[in-house]
């Protein structure tokens, strides 16, 4: 238990007991879909080379100059009440070097690790102001984790390609492969992100405080006008509700962004902290990092598949499920897919039927609203 260490020659005692997880590899918290991409980069010969080369390329010195020259840098006399979390949520996780963390002044609440050669932690004022101590340490370990999985490396190369695709977009063959890679990307980095919840959960110890923390994220410091059980609900319903023309629009929603929808995250949360693997881990039973070596890509790439099949089949989505029945050979499937596109029929028009679909047809559904989504989160 982390009842008191010495880290980086700084004494400090956390504000109560935490497990500790000597060795442990980041392969314990990541997401399959997430697990499977960094075995997989690991394993290929000078990839590390190849990354350091493009840094020259890369603004991330720009970057840490300008965080250093108008930022806030955290230490024992800056914010030192984010270095004792920083310190402890590196000891927790046993990451031996920690990184540079600074407050940038910004109201929308939001943090960031990002860096090639060594990762940088980035915290807005309006996430510090926004967030109690127990939600703060969640979102620290959040950063944390990425930083150990070496999420920073491929975010800051993301947020390189974006700035690129917008420099080319005039070339239109230039612009539709960079977006290509970008989409990739984005979709890689919304898994990792679920990842580095995990690693929050792992740091902060409190499911409670991660859930609140989200909710914040989502609807501001207004906890008294919230509800936990009513904001997973949300999580429910935006999977099951609708109809095909609601599950397209769902990907393009998401499409441009970096991270999943905070209702999302939370449900993914609760249900990993509610798991065995998350149990056993706190028993002290997790993947060690002098065993990353060993780990096979093959393993890692099925799991990920099996995870992605063992989805699709749970799933309540509508998309989802036409796609279970295409795989299970479900009969009537063009009437299947008119029901499920019913909402595009006019007011007072009956969707078309096929002959072997007597009975009253399905009414339409309401369109979905023309609001914007939300801005990322941390």
């Amino acid at each position: 238990m982390s009842d008191g260490h010495e880290h980086n020659g700084h004494e400090h005692v956390p504000s109560r007991q935490r497990r500790r997880f000597p060795g442990i590899s980041s392969r314990t918290y990541e997401h399959p879909a997430d697990r499977s991409a960094l075995v997989a980069l690991r394993k290929l010969s000078g990839f590390d080379t190849v990354f350091k080369a493009l840094s020259g390329l890369l603004p991330e010195r720009s970057l840490r100059l300008l965080f250093l020259s108008d930022s806030v840098r955290v230490s024992d006399q800056q914010f030192s009440h984010l270095n004792v979390m920083l310190r402890d949520a590196c000891y927790i996780l046993d990451l031996e070097k920690v990184p540079p963390m600074y407050v940038n002044q910004d109201p929308q609440p939001n943090a960031m690790c990002i860096g090639l050669d060594e990762p940088i932690i980035v915290v807005t004022t309006g996430l510090v102001e926004l967030l109690d101590e127990e939600e703060m340490r969640a979102v620290i370990g959040h950063e944390v984790g990425h930083a150990l999985s070496g999420h920073s490396v491929y975010r800051t190369i993301l947020l390189f390609l974006t700035s690129l695709a917008v420099r080319v977009a005039w070339i239109p063959l230039g612009n539709l492969a960079i977006m290509a890679i970008v989409t990739g990307l984005r979709e890689w980095f919304r898994k990792s992100e679920l990842s580095a919840d995990r690693a929050g959960l792992l740091v902060g110890q409190d499911l409670q405080a991660s859930m609140r923390g989200l909710m914040k994220i989502a609807g501001g410091n207004h906890l008294h006008e919230m509800n936990v059980d009513a904001f997973l609900a949300q999580a429910e319903e935006y999977e099951a509700g609708g109809d095909l023309r609601d599950s397209v629009l769902k990907i393009l929603n998401v499409l441009p962004r970096s991270h999943p929808f905070t209702t999302v995250r939370a449900a993914e949360l609760k249900k990993w902290a509610e798991s065995r693997d998350y149990q056993r881990i706190m028993d002290g039973h997790y993947p060690r990092r002098d065993e990353d070596k060993d780990t096979s890509v093959r393993d890692s790439w099925r799991e990920s598949a099996n995870h992605y099949s063992t989805h699709v089949k749970s799933s309540k989505d509508p998309l989802m499920k036409l796609v279970t029945d295409l795989a299970g050979g479900a009969g009537d499937l063009g009437d299947r897919v008119r029901r499920g596109f019913g909402g595009f029929t006019s007011p007072g028009q009956k969707p078309p039927r096929g002959p072997e679909s007597p009975g009253p047809s399905d009414s339409s559904s309401d369109s979905p609203g023309d609001d914007q989504p939300p801005r990322d989160g941390s």
